[in-house]
């Protein structure tokens, strides 16, 4: 079965002929990139988007591996804090950040001579809570991998088969994501997320969250991560800190992905 839809990505693929890529340096877009490449050698472009909300860590990753891969990449700085309706942070901020990203994107891909723009969304996102793909559809984005029926499960499988080194990258978000729906996003808030998630990675955190609720830091680690973290609690407190937190918890339930979503009627959840 993985055979078949990895055949009908190829098809997907190949019928674009050329093909512009919104390149975050996930799992899901990194695949996709490296796939791509090989079906269409010296055919695709990456744009990667630059704002406050994408830390420098990944922004690095993304520059190495379009240089190890040799596929081109172009970035642009994208303004979405300008954007009250994002700054505000509503459930449909994705929607927001994305009508930014895809705004600046679409004119470079076709400027460059790429008149089809795809991300990295997959088919396990159909079943969340992801009103960026309402943006991603008014602006004619295509979703090969989705087309393609894979999972995310599956793309890290392809991934390892590929040697890429996203195939166990811990998912990751934008550092938006960090804040509960109604909290003001800042420059600054953001910068205090990204300095006190790069304390845990560098502290040997595998998967984690630093969410923000003001002056609280509510950490998230792997459940397997929970008991070393709380081993480490004074160290982790004086990180977070220094970072510009005035408290430290770390939450119980362990990492899970989109947690501010558990608070959304389900309703909203549901689109």
């Amino acid at each position: 079965m993985l055979a078949d839809k990895k055949a009908a990505l190829t098809r997907l693929l190949q019928g674009y002929g050329r093909l512009a890529v919104a390149y975050s340096g996930g799992v899901d877009s990194t695949f996709l990139a490296a796939f791509a490449n090989q079906v269409l050698p010296g055919q695709v472009l990456l744009i990667n988007g630059i704002s406050p909300s994408f830390p420098e860590d990944e922004a690095a990753f993304v520059r190495d591996f379009s240089a190890r891969q040799q596929i081109r990449l172009l970035t642009v700085n994208t303004e979405e804090l300008a954007n009250e309706e994002y700054a505000n942070n509503p459930p449909s901020r994705c929607f927001h950040c994305k009508t930014e990203l895809f705004t600046r994107l679409r004119p470079i891909a076709e400027r460059e001579g790429f008149p089809v723009l795809a991300d990295g969304a997959n088919a396990d996102d159909l079943h969340d809570y992801r009103p960026g793909l309402q943006a991603a559809a008014q602006h004619g984005i295509v979703h090969p991998l989705q087309e393609a029926g894979l999972t995310k499960p599956e793309i890290r499988e392809l991934s390892r088969e590929l040697e890429l080194p996203t195939w166990d990258k811990p998912a990751f978000a934008c550092l938006a994501s960090r804040f509960p729906y109604g909290e003001r996003i800042t420059a600054e808030k953001l910068k205090r997320v990204e300095v006190a998630e790069h304390a845990l990675k560098e502290l040997g955190f595998r998967v984690y969250r630093v969410r923000s609720h003001q002056q609280l830091a509510r950490i998230e680690v792997g459940e397997s991560e929970l008991d070393r973290a709380y081993a480490m609690r004074r160290e982790l407190v004086q990180r977070l800190k220094q970072a510009g937190f005035g408290f430290v918890t770390l939450d119980l339930m362990g990492f899970r992905s989109g947690s501010m979503n558990e608070l959304l009627p389900a309703a909203v959840r549901q689109g």
